[in-house]
């Protein structure tokens, strides 16, 4: 049996959970004797692929020039074109939303995999010359099968289309940071002066992330405790509508943006005193098993996905309310037996959740339309 990824989430992230879903089921194909796979990507950006044993292609690397991105992507999707119309293969899985090889499969099938329905339920939040809502359900239409990341987002695709169940399979995703990972050097010298006592945001922070909800209800607690902090990683960095939403409540000096590799987001949760997930919606939500994995204790959102992935181990807010927020993250600040239920809970939790489970399920779904 012989898999076609496609480069499409390669060239979009440089780091981020779907990228990350697509490294570590191929990183286990690889050692798998009843599964081969061709990846149609010779440029990626991806920290993940650029570090991984079985794909060394790259072209343009090092180099930075305007307009680079867009040519990368025309040598990509070329690249791609050619492996779909000559190359031997049973069964092609585009890594998302660009239908472009539609036209250039014949016969052969291709699985899809859905994250989320998050421009269906948020449609307001997106520009109209958007085009993911009308592509995603072409292609769910097309799939012979179709991968949801959570029986929640199952629930989405059957709210929001005429798809039949029996098309969709649930494959949970799982968590790539360890403990070990702490054991490693991170690049980043800013780990070296953290503040003691700080809460954990991961992430985006913009439209349905529900940053600023976050930020107005533990404003006071990060004002009144000179010790305590906010550290937020990834996402890019403070816009001007944040840095003075962080002025007016003067709390500027109290919140920090990081950007740093998984050895560093290892030891940042390791050390926090929480992991704040606020969230209007997510389609699975890996940094809740990340937080997990590594001994941190969770307090999150109540709607979507999360309750599904974090079942007991975490502490639910409803994200809507301001004051439901507050109270969660101060509990959890105050209340060190509570910490230490959170964090036994979630080690339990994290044993459900493997990235080997989640590559098997996927070769037993792709021996489904051999």
């Amino acid at each position: 049996m012989k898999i076609l990824f496609d480069y499409q989430i390669f060239s979009i992230q440089r780091f981020g959970g779907i990228s990350r879903y697509f490294y570590e089921i191929m990183k286990r194909f690889y050692d798998y004797n009843e599964v081969s796979f061709m990846l149609s990507l010779l440029y990626s950006n991806n920290e993940y692929i650029k570090k991984s044993k079985f794909y060394n292609k790259f072209i343009l690397k090092g180099f930075i020039f305007p307009g680079r991105y867009k040519i990368e992507n025309v040598i990509n999707k070329l690249y791609s074109k050619i492996l779909l119309k000559h190359s031997n293969y049973d069964i092609f899985h585009p890594t998302y939303y660009d239908s472009y090889f539609i036209k250039y499969l014949g016969k052969k099938p291709f699985v899809l995999t859905v994250y989320d329905m998050i421009h269906e339920k948020f449609r307001n939040l997106y520009n109209h010359k958007d085009k993911t809502i009308e592509i995603k359900k072409y292609l769910m239409y097309n799939a012979k099968k179709i991968i949801a990341i959570s029986r929640n987002t199952k629930k989405d695709i059957l709210n929001y289309t005429n798809i039949k169940e029996n098309k969709i399979e649930v494959i949970y995703l799982a968590n790539s940071l360890s403990i070990d990972n702490e054991l490693q050097v991170s690049s980043n010298n800013t780990l070296n002066n953290l503040p003691n006592n700080y809460i954990l945001f991961v992430g985006r922070r913009d439209k349905y992330k529900n940053f600023g909800n976050l930020v107005k209800a533990i404003g006071k607690l990060l004002y009144e405790d000179k010790d305590l902090y906010l550290l937020c990683v990834g996402g890019g960095n403070f816009t001007p509508e944040e840095r003075n939403m962080f002025y007016n409540m003067k709390i500027a000096n109290k919140i920090y943006h990081l950007d740093v590799d998984d050895y560093g987001l290892t030891h940042l949760y390791r050390q926090a005193k929480l992991f704040v997930f606020p969230s209007l919606y997510e389609g699975f939500g890996i940094p809740i098993l990340e937080a997990f994995a590594n001994d941190c204790p969770v307090v999150c959102s109540n709607r979507s996905a999360l309750p599904e992935v974090a079942g007991k181990a975490a502490l639910y807010f409803d994200p809507e309310d301001i004051r439901s927020i507050k109270s969660s993250v101060e509990i959890v600040l105050e209340n060190s037996k509570l910490r230490a239920s959170l964090i036994e809970k979630g080690k339990n939790r994290i044993k459900y959740f493997t990235w080997d489970k989640t590559a098997k399920e996927t070769i037993e779904l792709y021996k489904k339309l051999l």
